[in-house]
């Protein structure tokens, strides 16, 4: 079997707590993106390991072990006896706040349910996904949404507008855990959900660039100095609603013109920076 595992951006935010166990409660505002990593997974028979492939040379064993790791708790969960063989082919930025990782946890999720026809209630799926990670459980809705709590509570928004992305990707990278150690370290700002949806429901480009709002903007620019030259750049260029996604360390421009994002799309792959055109998928089943 072939899925999509989509990656994702945060147009808010804001870490508004930290629980006794460590995590962090969170509310933000994350859309799906067309740009997806590929993965083929089939059942692997005569065999007693799992074997996962992935094709990006960079990628490090830890990341790898999200495939590893969704199926060795599906195992767990429904009991089931089979092996499978999964190849994953790397379009999204490591490292990058762009939900790489979660994307395939959840991919694989969805296609063992579907090869080995597992019924379930999507309460206990998600609570499956939300043991993989935070964002998990948004990955497998795969919808506009407001998300709060760990990544658990998610409530679907419909959009009203086709937005455009451009995506500039930094030469170092972010580990999400590392942001939130400095974040603990650290004051952080917060911002105002509501005008961030209010935005979103006039489809006003200007009114979502000044709702738009990352908590962790911050504290990755103090760890990544790559990342402010790009804000800069973007927004030299003309774009309004520009902003690190999730824990960084890539930058992204949400636009409803594309011919706008596709000039400076061109633009900035001659100067030599790591950047992708994209889209949000406004509702995907």
């Amino acid at each position: 079997m072939y899925v999509k595992a989509f990656a994702k951006i945060n147009l808010f935010l804001d870490v508004v707590g930290k629980n006794d166990d460590g995590y962090h409660e969170l509310e933000m505002v994350m859309l799906p993106i067309e740009l997806h990593d590929s993965i083929s997974i089939s059942v692997l028979p005569y065999s007693t390991n799992n074997s996962v492939v992935c094709d990006h040379v960079e990628l490090k064993a830890t990341k790898y072990n999200m495939v590893n790791r969704t199926i060795a708790l599906m195992k767990q969960t429904y009991n089931f006896n089979q092996f499978f063989t999964v190849v994953v082919h790397k379009e999204i930025p490591i490292a990058a706040g762009l939900g790489g990782g979660s994307s395939n946890a959840a991919a694989t999720m969805k296609a063992i349910y579907n090869i080995l026809k597992i019924n379930d209630t999507n309460e206990n799926k998600n609570k499956l996904a939300k043991s993989l990670g935070a964002d998990v459980p948004f990955c497998l809705l795969n919808k506009p949404a407001i998300v709060k709590g760990i990544g658990e509570k998610i409530t679907p928004i419909k959009l009203k507008n086709d937005w455009h992305v451009l995506i500039v990707m930094p030469e170092m990278g972010l580990s999400t855990k590392d942001v939130f150690v400095k974040a603990d370290e650290m004051e952080l700002k917060h911002g105002n959900i509501e005008n961030v949806i209010n935005a979103l429901h006039n489809g006003n480009e200007e009114e979502l660039g000044k709702a738009m709002f990352n908590s962790l903007q911050d504290v990755s620019i103090s760890m990544n100095p790559e990342i402010q030259p790009i804000i800069d750049l973007m927004k030299n260029d003309g774009l309004s609603a520009v902003m690190m996604s999730g824990s960084g360390s890539s930058v992204f421009a949400i636009s409803k013109n594309r011919s706008k994002l596709q000039k400076l799309y061109l633009k900035y792959e001659k100067m030599g920076l790591d950047v992708y055109l994209t889209k949000v998928i406004k509702d995907h089943e």
